[in-house]
């Protein structure tokens, strides 16, 4: 079974005179332990196909399953609580809370889940350290560097043990260096623990990473390669 199923998915917003077709028609399936990237020009649709797959939009028509799943039509409590469980987020601008320490904006999700302290604990240390921040547990988003804050962003997107990560965007803020850092971090995930990777990107450093590389534009789906 395809841990994500696309099926007809359509996204419509109302335009200033005609409708913006900002998702026409995909159907997609990502299988467990791929790492692929979602590319094409700014406004192909890339973000809002990875919001629909995550939960964060709902489709005009179509349906989205998550390892058999539909997640489109569930309620807002309902896609909260899956999304809690099931899918880990990485974002552009990292999304970190800034009163927290590394540590602490890990360990929130498990906290959320209601983990209990110890277990909590294990598991942020664990996260931190394979992200190369064990050092770095106590320090604030404001005192780590661009790479480091992104890095704390995927140690915080795997806290759950997801069935799969959704990346929009994750390098577009780092240098080389940072970018090819979290790269090999993620490539590391993917291969030796069998987490799934869905990104968006524009880098090409990141495009050849990918193993399978899916080319949207004007909302359709134009190629899908895998390598």
């Amino acid at each position: 079974m395809s841990i994500i199923e696309i099926k007809d998915l359509h996204k419509v917003y109302d335009g200033k005179s005609l409708p913006v077709y900002a998702v026409n028609g995909i159907d997609i399936r990502i299988e467990a332990g791929e790492f692929t990237a979602v590319v094409g020009p700014s406004g192909s649709g890339k973000t809002t196909l990875l919001n629909i797959v995550g939960g964060l939009d709902e489709p005009t028509e179509g349906e989205v399953f998550i390892d058999g799943v539909k997640i489109t039509g569930l309620s807002g409590k309902e896609k909260t609580d899956f999304r809690m469980k099931n899918i880990g987020f990485v974002f552009q601008a990292y999304n970190l809370i800034p009163v927290f320490t590394a540590k602490e904006n890990v360990e929130f999700i498990l906290h959320l889940q209601g983990k209990p302290k110890a277990e909590r604990e294990r598991r942020t240390k664990e996260l931190l350290e394979a992200v190369g921040l064990g050092d770095r547990m106590d320090s604030r988003p404001n005192k780590l560097s661009g790479g480091q804050q992104q890095r704390v962003a995927v140690a915080r997107a795997l806290a759950s043990k997801p069935k799969f990560i959704l990346a929009d965007e994750p390098t577009a803020n780092l240098d080389s260096k940072s970018t090819d850092n979290l790269l090999e971090i993620m490539e590391k995930l993917n291969r030796e623990e069998n987490i799934t990777f869905l990104f968006s990107t524009h880098d090409q450093r990141v495009v050849s990473k990918a193993r399978r590389v899916i080319t949207i534009q004007d909302g359709v789906v134009v190629s899908d390669i895998r390598k």
